[in-house]
């Protein structure tokens, strides 16, 4: 298969590593030049809780160099989708596959407005704990299950394809009839860890271990868990603090990727994560003041960047 990874930061470089690995024609598509040079160069290496191995692929700073694929993934922050999807229809055909991963909500959204529906999927992944050690070298602590599902819902023929394509990839993948509610259940987990752990710094497990730092994450956990369910979001859990600690028991040393962006001096994703709760809260009545303060937090030290 011709796939494509627009945005080639440290996930996109696993899923690049990865699916090239398992025999794949592979585009990986970034900005980062001097990363897309040591990739033509050396190769991509992909380290961590999937093996160690180097794998050449085609990398690129220009889309219009890759053509037609077969499945497209999009891997680029939150703030970067829109780009991506203009990037990505240069590379689209009739029966091209367009699969957008993101934390946060709003992606689908933008996608959209490029990309009729129909062609969409969306992604959710967690607990790769992933970062750059490099250019042309990526990292990660997990390798948690991959859940895809089709922006318009159901189960089809082509999800399943998609799916296969992942695991001959070496993921745990599974698609599912409803993957809105597995972006609620992410996203849950990332109120509760990623801006805490980018305001005090601690690793996900040092959050978890000290009483003050969880309160807070458990805290923003709570308001994102009951706006889902005022949405009508039919989550898989009864006990939110309970299903929060599962999955951060699995990544104890890893630093979410809005922590790694503040270390580097960069924006994050906070409007996506928990900027984006009392947004979600204000529709069905609800207030989410600790999603409020630690988006305001975040976004104060981030005037300064």
């Amino acid at each position: 298969m011709k796939i494509a990874i627009v945005g080639c930061g440290a996930m996109g470089s696993i899923y690049a590593g990865l699916m090239a690995g398992a025999g794949n024609e592979v585009w990986a598509v970034d900005t980062w030049k001097d990363h897309v040079d040591a990739i033509n160069r050396d190769g991509l290496r992909v380290e961590g809780a999937s093996g160690d191995r180097t794998v050449k692929l085609h990398a690129t700073t220009d889309g219009s160099e890759v053509g037609v694929c077969d499945l497209v993934i999009v891997a680029t922050k939150a703030s970067g989708v829109a780009a991506a999807a203009r990037t990505a229809l240069k590379l689209t055909g009739p029966d091209t596959v367009i699969l957008t991963i993101q934390n946060g909500l709003g992606a689908a959204d933008r996608i959209a407005e490029a990309i009729p529906t129909s062609q969409v999927m969306l992604g959710v992944v967690g607990g790769f704990g992933a970062s750059m050690k490099g250019p042309g070298h990526a990292h990660h602590n997990g390798m948690e299950l991959v859940r895809l599902g089709e922006m318009d819902g159901g189960e089809t023929d082509r999800l399943a394809k998609v799916v296969k394509v992942w695991e001959g990839s070496g993921f745990a993948a599974r698609g599912f009839p409803d993957i809105h509610q597995m972006i609620w259940e992410k996203l849950i987990c990332n109120c509760a860890l990623s801006g805490p752990c980018c305001i005090t710094g601690l690793t996900v497990g040092q959050v978890l271990d000290h009483p003050g730092a969880w309160r807070i994450a458990s805290a923003c956990a709570a308001e994102a868990d009951a706006v889902a369910r005022a949405k009508g979001i039919k989550l898989g859990f009864e006990d939110v603090a309970s299903y929060v600690r599962t999955f951060a028991a699995k990544i104890p040393h890893s630093k979410p990727s809005m922590l790694q962006d503040h270390e580097a001096r960069r924006a994050s994703e906070i409007d996506a994560i928990n900027g984006a709760i009392p947004v979600e809260a204000a529709k069905v009545g609800l207030t989410a003041p600790t999603n409020a303060t630690v988006a305001d937090l975040i976004r104060a030290r981030e005037s300064g960047f």
